[in-house]
């Protein structure tokens, strides 16, 4: 091990050895506790210390060089080879240092040995080549960055080092540690350093490298982004709200979650044959009613009967509480969905009612002021809301519990949940970074992957989640509009409000997978499951939504 690491330093004035692969201030640092952070399968799992230890150095992006106190030794590894260095001028002080690098990198190979042997030093020091050549020869002709929100950089102070590098996922996760320790000098010069792929030429890790980027300035300069609509604005905003009803129609994640949770409500109304069937269903995010669209397709195959369903749906908004039950989204667009959903249940033999009840305070909410008959099976759709709602770590009235309970007071016959699998609501700083890259990246992935580059909504979905994604990272509080939880949060909480798991039926779980194996052009990598009560959808191992139902 020690001659090869000795062959690998040759070509540095005075032996010196490549770069300590430490955490920040020496220590390894992980996504969360007890979490691997992967770019190949981004799903988190538990793991020992010695394996984190092992496994986060290539992929984790936790590990970087700044153990020598140097200001300039902050690392944005790429894969280029070490050239010419022999010709660079010496100096004392990068000899002393580039010695105390050589020491802490054999120190810690010796301990290694039995773990990676000589092939963990070459993978190691391929990986930092680059680090080095532009400690030791800054780029005499530095690219700037071409993000918009790259100005932020121009303030930032001044580093001895110019070299410019293409930001990689492990970088994001190097400045995302130094904003963590509180070291934003650090994270400054980094961002100082890198550039952003143009908008032509970027692929789906691209995309997410560059959101992300944008996301980490925009968090430590706030000020500078002010500007631009705010990250909290941007997702209230009508262009946002059509890129969200995009990436429903186009990701069978998302679209297959909807209609489980629309045969979830088929099944508790009863009836399967549709004969004489009524059913009333209040939705608090009806958005441009596309689940609808599907369910009345699905019940007009049922009925066989003469006497026509009846199908009530109330679409509940709000434009008055700061917390509000629903994101205001205009009654005149809601006439039209409902003259929409009309028109399509008249020609599929359904008599639709479509209701809009407008100004309601979370503390109205009531079978009454709903309008609901006092004998009428009651669906409540929650499809893509409960994330939106603050919870307990928001604000001291924590209306996500309070919808919740005021919902249980409808009694209804089903509560449809169909939420984002992700772990950002009260995931530190650190972690929700880690988890907001291996979700959107795996759903960036799914896009690229599934939509060709043809398609003019393609651009606006991934312009959508890049502002999913700022707001995830670079705003705290109120301002932090999209909080997602992982499903067995969920669990614990619909439990908490009174609410029972209603297992979704082995018959949804399948017809669910039959749409996905028999859908024209739909991508092998897609993925269905059912567990703990639940149909999970996934892209590439990873599950991006999972749809359930409680009573």
């Amino acid at each position: 091990m020690q001659r090869k690491l000795k062959k690998m330093a040759s070509g540095f004035p005075g032996g010196g050895g490549g770069p300590e692969f430490y955490g920040v201030g020496g220590r390894s640092m992980t996504g969360g506790p007890g979490t691997v952070i992967n770019a190949g399968n981004n799903n988190p799992q538990p793991t020992s210390q010695a394996q984190q230890q092992s496994d986060l150095g290539l992929f984790g992006g936790v590990r970087m060089g700044y153990g020598s106190g140097i200001p300039t030794l902050s690392g944005v590894p790429c894969i280029e080879p070490v050239q010419n260095v022999n010709r660079v001028e010496e100096s004392e002080n990068m000899l002393n240092s580039l010695r105390e690098l050589e020491k802490q990198l054999l120190d810690d190979d010796d301990e290694g040995d039995a773990q990676g042997g000589d092939d963990d030093v070459s993978v190691i020091t391929h990986s930092n080549s680059d680090w080095i050549q532009g400690l030791v020869t800054p780029n005499p002709n530095p690219v700037s960055s071409s993000s918009p929100s790259s100005s932020s950089s121009s303030s930032s102070p001044s580093t001895a080092s110019t070299t410019t590098s293409v930001c990689s996922r492990q970088t994001v996760m190097e400045i995302a540690t130094a904003i963590a320790e509180g070291k934003t000098e650090i994270a400054t010069e980094i961002l100082a350093r890198v550039s952003q792929t143009p908008n032509q030429r970027r692929n789906s890790e691209e995309k997410l490298v560059d959101f992300m980027v944008t996301a980490l300035r925009v968090r430590i300069y706030p000020a500078e982004s002010s500007v631009l609509p705010s990250p909290a604005t941007e997702l209230y905003g009508k262009e946002h709200l059509t890129s969200t009803q995009l990436l429903y129609e186009l990701s069978p994640c998302f679209k297959l979650g909807f209609m489980a949770a629309n045969l979830a409500i088929l099944e508790a109304a009863g009836n399967n044959d549709g004969e004489g069937m009524t059913m009333h269903v209040i939705d608090f995010d009806i958005g441009e009613g596309g689940q609808y669209v599907h369910l009345l397709h699905a019940l007009s195959t049922r009925r066989h009967g003469k006497n026509p369903p009846v199908v009530k749906i109330t679409a509940v908004t709000n434009n008055n509480d700061r917390f509000a039950v629903v994101a205001d989204g205009g009654e005149d667009r809601l006439k039209a969905v409902g003259d929409l959903l009309s028109q399509l249940g008249d020609r599929n033999g359904i008599s639709v009612r479509f209701n809009v009840v407008a100004g309601l305070r979370l503390g109205d909410l009531s079978r009454e002021s709903l309008g609901c008959d006092s004998d009428e099976p009651l669906a409540v759709n929650l499809a893509f809301k409960l994330y939106r709602v603050p919870d307990e770590s928001v604000c001291t009235e924590n209306p996500r519990d309070e919808l919740l309970r005021r919902v249980k007071g409808l009694n209804p016959r089903v509560v449809t949940l169909v939420e984002q699998e992700m772990n950002s609501n009260t995931a530190p700083f650190l972690g929700r970074v880690s988890e907001s890259c291996a979700c959107y990246g795996a759903l960036l992935d799914s896009v690229e992957s599934t939509v060709p580059s043809s398609n003019v909504d393609r651009a606006k979905v991934e312009e959508g989640i890049g502002r999913k994604l700022v707001n995830a990272v670079a705003c705290e509080g109120i301002d932090r509009i999209e909080r997602c939880e992982v499903f067995g949060k969920w669990r614990m909480r619909m439990s908490m409000a009174g609410f029972e798991l209603m297992p979704l039926s082995e018959k949804i779980a399948e017809s669910m997978k039959s749409r996905l194996s028999n859908g024209k052009g739909v991508h092998p990598g897609f993925t269905v499951k059912e567990d703990n009560g639940g149909v999970c959808f996934g892209w590439m191992g990873r599950t991006l939504a999972v749809a359930s139902a409680w009573r």
